[in-house]
């Protein structure tokens, strides 16, 4: 399964933290990133991340295009919604991607362990018939 990964920048230790703790399930899959956030799990869980740019240079953007085309099959967006954004439409745009193409998306922690969960016992193989 295709996984995007995406952090605002008050979340991304808990990103590197997660990738940790589930580098066994993520390392099974290919995995997505925007810049940095890919970069920082990298240093720390030992995944191979294929990276876009920075999020706030176009890596939403780049994200926002693999779920337009339905090349992603879960995303984890870690995001921060006590702290505004100059980029908050990028955020918006990725929640309504997903929601539009109907893939699986965690905005926080506990629902994207409950996802990863899902996806290593198998519960998200109805993802390979929309591709």
């Amino acid at each position: 399964m295709n996984i995007g990964l995406i952090a605002h920048d008050s979340k991304k230790k808990l990103m590197q933290n997660f990738c940790i703790a589930y580098q066994g399930i993520l390392g099974k899959n290919t995995l997505y990133a925007t810049g940095t956030t890919g970069r920082l799990i990298e240093e720390v869980a030992n995944l191979n991340i294929h990276k876009f740019l920075d999020g706030h240079l176009g890596g939403s953007q780049q994200l926002g295009a693999e779920i337009e085309s339905n090349n992603l099959d879960l995303v984890i967006f870690l995001r921060d919604p006590q702290t505004p954004k100059t980029f908050e439409p990028d955020v918006n745009r990725i929640v309504r991607l997903c929601d539009t193409h109907n893939i699986p998306l965690a905005t926080n922690l506990a629902t994207a362990e409950i996802l990863i969960l899902a996806l290593d016992r198998g519960d998200l193989a109805w993802r390979e018939m929309y591709k």
